[in-house]
């Protein structure tokens, strides 16, 4: 995947394509951007506890991709918010496993094909419905990358059933393990180097090991990684917005696994 940013900057700001989910006649929606087929927001279910379970479907073309929470060293990362939705306390996404993709000797994280991020809504009153409102910014790209604004609503009411879609992107989530993982930092010119260490069986085939920081928006390089028997070894560089070196919060700290065993992620870690 080839990307030139400034040109993906000045396309989203030029040029910004817009695909909604309920359109009326007198304000018909645009048709989809080139890449994709559609996107809508899939009712879901209320749960037992109050809380409901939607969806974000975001359906691409073949060969078509498009980029994880946390895309790698030379993806897009995808922003997506709920402002204006209403009966809402909070929202929580749930990211299944990505793909680790190799281009141009460049490494990014995603998704090739259809997309389905769960979203975990906690109604302000779970006796009303729940309007919800999402905008999302994100990169597709197949030869090209092209910039694509999406603008969704959707009216939630009534108890819903267990959408089988759903449920299956759910368990495609990595899943979250109890490890014990030591981490050390090293001051660099304009960030952080991290090296972390934790017990973890090792895979038959290749292992990719993402960094992120969970609640603080840092660029973080590839991660390279070794193996010492049942112990991965991984490093990688964050480099915050002003560029410099920072107090890194290490329980802020989310790592996630992805090898041929599965897609695991444990969060924090210990000097």
């Amino acid at each position: 995947m080839i990307k030139l940013l400034s040109v993906l900057a000045l396309t989203l700001a030029v040029c910004p394509h817009l695909v909604a989910a309920q359109q009326s006649v007198e304000h018909p929606a645009p048709p989809p951007p080139p890449g994709v087929e559609g996107a809508q927001l899939l009712q879901g279910w209320m749960r037992a506890d109050g809380s409901r379970m939607a969806g974000l479907s975001i359906d691409l073309k073949p060969d078509w991709k498009t980029y994880w929470r946390a895309p790698g060293d030379a993806g897009i990362p995808p922003q997506i918010d709920f402002k204006g939705s209403e009966n809402v306390a909070n929202i929580t996404l749930h990211w299944p496993a990505p793909e680790v993709f190799q281009s141009a000797g460049m490494r990014t994280i995603g998704y090739q094909g259809d997309l389905l991020l769960p979203i975990e809504i906690t109604p302000k009153d779970p006796a009303k419905p729940v309007d919800l409102s999402a905008h999302a910014a994100i990169g597709i790209c197949d030869q090209i990358c092209v910039p694509v604004s999406l603008h969704l609503h959707a009216h939630i009411a009534g108890d819903g059933r267990p959408d089988p879609q759903i449920k299956a992107a759910l368990q495609a989530e990595p899943k979250t393990i109890s490890l014990h993982a030591t981490c050390k930092t090293t001051p660099v010119r304009d960030g952080v180097k991290l090296t972390a260490r934790f017990d973890l069986p090792a895979a038959i085939g290749p292992e990719a090991t993402l960094f992120e920081l969970r609640s603080t928006p840092v660029w973080v390089s590839e991660s390279t990684s070794r193996r010492e028997g049942d112990t991965l070894v991984a490093t990688a560089d964050f480099v915050p917005p002003e560029a410099k070196p920072f107090d890194l919060d290490l329980s802020d700290l989310r790592i996630t696994v992805l090898s041929d065993r599965g897609a695991v992620q444990f969060d924090g870690c210990t000097e």
